[in-house]
């Protein structure tokens, strides 16, 4: 029997050709064929799930130009480090739908900028809807792929993102029915919310996300407890996490890490011992830039340069080592990748 296919998850859209979490981010990443589309899950003050990578929009949005909020900025603790901007838990939903998205890392994504001002920022059941849309319209089941960001963070504030999550699905013909994989970089919320999930969506699957291997777990560390990342990467903590959920999300290096100068070296086990646990395994991120590549795949355009090629053979070198999904900022290059290993 042939093993499935692995699958491509368009990591905010193909938020390498646009701004990340925008329409035009998540339409050309349905063309260009992605599996899963992916929301990034924040609250707002009157406690709307929005589509945004994170509370603070200072980098994402053009919050900063405008005068009526310049009060706002402040700087927050999230997950143990202070963060200066503008917080999505400080606006309404009116508000935030007075700002207009932009290219996040500008600099890089210097084309992307062009784009900067022409989309707002979505609601999460307004994702749900375009995405809906365009799998009637092009006849193909797309998978969504939430994460929910910063649990603990947004309880200590008094929100429950975990509710609205819940509400919002169920009440989505498409999110119950649709394959659906949910996200979290902690590990109460999954646990708390699993059976729930698979009441609205029996097909749906869970993933504990994995930060660097010496950062404490978010909400285990608010508890007093000192768990890291690195500590569930063992084989002890592969079996904790079969529990309460079904897939890990590992950062590419911890696949095969990288030296000081950015280059390989040797692959770790993290995918066999997943596999051996029961957990599939679902890494983040691919992007096609030299600058974001192994040493040895880097051509010389330079660090911002475009490098298809790259791209392609990094991933297919992940899945040589029996990965079983990946994010990705381009996920036409993801399917090449995919779909032409011999």
């Amino acid at each position: 029997m042939l093993a499935p296919k692995p699958l491509i998850f368009a990591h905010r859209g193909a938020s390498a050709l646009f701004p990340e979490h925008t329409l035009a981010a998540y339409a050309r990443a349905m063309a260009d064929g992605a599996d899963f589309i992916e929301p990034d899950l924040v609250m707002t003050k009157d406690g709307v799930l929005v589509v945004r990578h994170e509370s603070n929009i200072a980098e994402t949005t053009d919050v900063a130009s405008h005068p009526e909020f310049a009060n706002r900025k402040r700087t927050m603790k999230i997950d143990g480090r202070d963060q200066t901007g503008w917080f999505t838990t400080d606006f309404t939903l009116a508000e935030l739908k007075t700002l207009r998205a932009k290219e996040r890392l500008g600099t890089v994504r210097v084309s992307n900028a062009r784009y900067d001002g022409r989309f707002d920022v979505l609601t999460f059941e307004e994702m749900i809807d375009f995405v809906s849309a365009e799998s009637a319209a092009r006849g193909k089941v797309f998978g969504v792929i939430p994460e929910i960001k910063n649990s603990t963070h947004f309880h200590a504030l008094g929100f429950d993102p975990e509710a609205a999550f819940l509400r919002v699905i169920a009440a989505h013909e498409y999110t119950r029915q649709a394959p659906l994989e949910v996200q979290s970089f902690e590990t109460g919320n999954l646990r708390a919310i699993r059976e729930k999930v698979l009441a609205i969506n029996p097909q749906a699957r869970l993933m504990f996300l994995m930060g660097e291997r010496n950062y404490q777990i978010p909400d285990l560390a608010a508890a007093g407890k000192k768990t890291t990342f690195g500590d569930m990467m063992t084989s002890e903590g592969l079996k904790d996490i079969r529990t309460f959920a079904d897939v890990i999300g590992p950062s590419n290096t911890d696949l095969i890490p990288r030296d000081a100068d950015g280059a390989w070296v040797v692959p770790s086990t993290l995918v066999h011992d997943a596999h051996e646990a029961g957990l599939l395994v679902h890494s983040y991120t691919a992007r096609p830039e030299n600058m974001f590549l192994p040493k040895q795949l880097r051509n010389g355009d330079g660090p911002t340069a475009r490098n298809p090629a790259g791209m392609i053979a990094e991933l297919r070198r992940y899945l040589d080592l029996g990965l079983d999904g990946f994010f990705t900022d381009d996920p036409a290059l993801g399917r090449l990748a995919v779909d032409g290993r011999g």
